[in-house]
């Protein structure tokens, strides 16, 4: 048996048993500590490397404990491995305690959902063209022309206006529609130059059917414009930063 432990995630004190396999296919399994309960399994690497299959062992672990009807789960970073639970008591719930039982209030009866927004800037820039007559014609009157270095930045600083005014009413339009029905929002740096808009939301556990119609209402207005995913269930990494409580 491996003398280190793989932590998962902090419970509020006194939490049943769990039923399901952690990393490494290890049982995961629960110890109350300073008044928290911590999901483990025992480790059976010296450092888990953050490959796909490791990042989402580690996020269904937590899910499964949120299925399991913990409906307050305070994720831990990934890749936290301890040898014994002194370092815990002494490290994390001593000087971090009362920041820990803040944000599992805040979190108690709440889940997070992430919605991320894509869009192909070819066929935006063609739409803006065919929509903006006045855009358009100015680049028509430089077609076959020999342009001068000013003229070529003049243009094309116009035309990245545009587009950036037209990608920013795209994200107002989901902030209309999406902030109001959520008790938190993150929202994080796009993750390529397809996506434009990356939020995190953190709702009341039952109100999730409510703004899954209000993305499905997007998409319609939109009309395939754009692809949206949306991650309808997930622990609320975003809304469990300790340096927030």
């Amino acid at each position: 048996m491996s003398s280190h432990l793989y932590l998962y995630g902090i419970l509020p004190a006194s939490a049943p048993a769990l039923d399901f396999a952690g990393l490494d296919q290890q049982p995961v399994q629960t110890r109350e500590v300073g008044g928290f309960t911590f999901l483990y399994s025992e480790a059976q690497q010296e450092r888990y490397l953050a490959s796909r299959r490791n990042l989402l062992g580690h996020e269904r672990v937590l899910e499964q404990a949120m299925e399991q009807g913990y409906r307050a789960l305070l994720p831990l970073q990934f890749g936290m491995t301890i040898s014994d639970w002194t370092n815990v008591e002494q490290q994390l719930i001593l000087p971090r305690g009362e920041q820990l039982k803040q944000l599992l209030a805040k979190l108690e009866g709440r889940r997070e959902v992430g919605v991320k927004v894509f869009w192909d800037a070819e066929q935006e820039l063609a739409l803006l063209m065919q929509e903006n007559t006045a855009l358009r014609a100015r680049r028509d009157q430089l077609e076959g022309k020999s342009l001068g270095m000013e003229q070529i930045i003049q243009i094309g600083q116009a035309i990245e206006r545009e587009m950036q005014q037209r990608q920013q009413r795209v994200i107002e339009t989901f902030r209309a529609a999406l902030n109001s029905l959520s008790v938190e929002r993150v929202e994080n740096d796009p993750l390529s130059e397809a996506m434009i808009y990356n939020a995190a939301y953190l709702i009341d556990w039952e109100s999730e059917p409510q703004l899954g119609r209000a993305v499905e209402a997007l998409d319609q207005q939109f009309d395939g414009r754009l692809r949206i995913r949306y991650n309808s269930f997930t622990a609320p990494f975003n809304f469990a930063r300790l340096g927030e409580a």
